[in-house]
């Protein structure tokens, strides 16, 4: 099966927290602090491999997690950082943040990378808080969380040539005619449910790979039938190979139905509908053919370059191939990646370093400067308590939280932790 989509959650490690120790010598009866810093925790980072074509293995296993940053030890001994976690996807992927939608990374070489979860920072020992006036602190930091995030991976195929078309229009069987690409194939709708690739020799060194896409219908741009699916597949690819049934025995109108595929394509994405042509008249060798490719001719002859074609008796074939491959020539090698309707996220940074919010009798403290000595700080000692209420009180807190109303005995919310207001 061939998955080309994911939903996967990822976190990065915690920092280590930094260690309270002090010096213990023989003949240095009040040694000074000697707690080192806690090890910075592992970040989660997708790796392009072009050894993978699915997606398959986040099916099974949805969150990931890095390694932890190592607590600090006596000695200012610096705790190990967390190993790093990297996941390999296929090249192709598009990772986007799936709260927002913001594209993060498209991940189209071997061996890219992105960061996609931050690893926190480890929290620093006694050791680095002594000062004239406190030589011997007895508090340390914790070490900050991950980052954490839900994460859409989307799978697109990186193909030179995109093989599109009605469903039994003879696509599958192109490509296992010109290639080694070995795709089932079969008289009935939908026979293709995945795209397959293969490679196109023409010559001593010249190859290019082809992508036989799923049969599109009307409506495919909205999510009809398989089109939905798929359409992304196209979008990598720098020319269009459009396989028309010229036979018309299913009951279809090639003109028609040339002209139905044409439009979903426009409709999916209009930059598709840029995207070079050229037509693959297939069936020839079906006794309507002749007379639905002279009015084919008529229609579309003095836009499109039209290759009579019959994929089963291979006739035609080589002129394609041949055309196909000069045309690949004169494209530039590799295109813009088209993504529909990319979400484009600012990120405002926040002008004050705090915000003081009511909510009934409590008031609430926000901020990311605020929320980020909150996680560094250790609540079960006295002194760090201290230096979190002296650092608030530095930054405005309190002030604010007069001026707002707060008084004595009233209740302030920081993160999951309510505190009682003492002026």
């Amino acid at each position: 099966m061939f998955y080309d989509y994911a939903k996967i959650f990822v976190q990065g490690g915690r920092g280590g927290d930094g260690a309270v120790a002090f010096r213990r010598e023989k003949y240095v009866p009040d040694g000074g602090p000697y707690g080192g810093d806690g090890g910075d925790g592992g970040s989660v980072i997708l790796e392009a491999d072009e050894g993978l074509r699915t997606l398959v293995d986040f099916r099974y296993q949805r969150h990931y997690r890095a390694e932890r940053g190592e607590h600090g030890k006596g000695k200012k001994m610096h705790g190990r950082n967390g190993e790093d976690l990297i996941l390999r996807v296929p090249v192709g992927t598009v990772v986007r943040d799936a709260a927002t939608g913001e594209v993060l990374a498209d991940l189209v070489r071997h061996r890219q990378r992105v960061v996609v979860a931050r690893g926190g920072r480890g929290g620093r020992g006694n050791a680095r808080f002594a000062t004239s006036t406190n030589k011997a602190p007895d508090f340390a930091e914790k070490g900050e969380p991950g980052e954490e995030r839900w994460l859409e991976l989307e799978l697109k195929l990186l193909a030179d040539v995109g093989l599109v078309g009605f469903p039994n229009a003879g696509k599958s069987t192109l490509i296992a005619a010109v290639s080694a690409a070995r795709p089932k194939i079969a008289d009935y709708p939908f026979t293709t449910l995945t795209p397959n690739l293969g490679v196109v020799r023409v010559g001593e060194g010249m190859s290019f790979v082809m992508a036989d896409i799923p049969g599109l219908i009307e409506g495919a741009h909205a999510g009809a039938g398989l089109g939905h699916e798929f359409l992304r597949h196209i979008e990598r690819t720098r020319l269009l190979v459009h396989v028309v049934d010229m036979s018309g025995l299913e009951g279809r109108d090639p003109v028609e139905d040339f002209q139905v595929i044409n439009r979903e394509l426009a409709l999916y994405n209009p930059r598709l509908a840029e995207r070079p042509q050229i037509v693959a008249a297939n069936k020839m060798d079906l006794s309507p053919a002749a007379e639905n490719l002279r009015r084919f001719q008529e229609v579309y002859g003095k836009d499109y370059e039209i290759f009579p074609i019959s994929a089963v008796t291979r006739a035609g074939l080589d002129a394609l191939i041949q055309r196909v491959a000069e045309k690949l020539a004169e494209l530039p090698p590799e295109q813009e990646p088209v993504v529909e309707e990319e979400v484009k996220i600012t990120r405002a940074e926040a002008k004050e370093p705090f915000q003081v919010l009511r909510e009934g009798n409590v008031y609430v403290v926000t901020g990311p400067v605020v929320e980020r000595m909150f996680h560094r700080t250790n609540f079960d000692n006295d002194s760090a308590v201290a230096r979190f209420q002296h650092f608030l009180r530095r930054i405005g807190v309190e002030e604010e939280l007069r001026r707002q109303g707060a008084k004595p005995g009233d209740t302030v919310r920081i993160m999951d932790m309510e505190f009682e207001f003492q002026d």
